[in-house]
């Protein structure tokens, strides 16, 4: 989510999430909140923002494993891009999000390293099915999450990154 080492391009921050899809086809989601106000709550992909000189993809798998202890993974391709701005932790985060494709048959999660403001503001992780999402009433990122993922598992991945719209809240 955040640390002093993010890349940040003219007040972009540059990011890396991961759709983490096992053998079922369910989805991986971590359950965030508002440091301060737990009932502010929200699901979203795991990742972060990228560090150093790291690529991308390094920082998807790096986040990956920080956030949930997840290592067996086969990386796809960058599914979707987003950009996106938003209010948390008394700030405001502006952010250009790629978003990768991975598998897994390691379902079993555990956060790792998580930094001071995940440990404030993240309160676990579940497996979710397409049809789950779809009927869900809290609140997921990217929102269309649900109709993406449907396409993803009818069509397979996009033959180049696909552009969603911005999202600024």
């Amino acid at each position: 989510m955040s640390g002093p080492r993010d890349s940040y391009a003219g007040g972009v921050r540059k990011v890396a999430r991961v759709v983490l899809l096992d053998p079922r086809d369910r989805v991986l989601l971590l359950h965030g909140h508002e440091p301060d106000d737990p009932s502010n709550d929200w699901w979203f992909t795991p990742g972060g923002g990228v560090e150093g000189n790291e690529t991308r993809a390094d920082a998807a798998l790096r986040e990956l494993v920080e956030e949930t202890g997840i290592t067996k993974v086969e990386l796809g391709p960058v599914l979707w891009r987003r950009r996106c701005s938003f209010p948390f932790a008394g700030r405001r985060w502006d952010q250009d999000e790629w978003y990768y494709l991975a598998r897994t048959t390691q379902t079993a999660t555990r956060a790792t390293a998580l930094t001071e403001l995940e440990r404030a503001s993240v309160a676990g992780a579940r497996w979710w099915e397409c049809e789950e999402l779809a009927r869900t009433h809290e609140t997921v990122y990217p929102t269309r999450l649900a109709g993406l993922l449907r396409t993803l598992l009818d069509e397979g991945p996009p033959a180049r990154p696909v552009t969603l719209d911005t999202e600024i809240v």
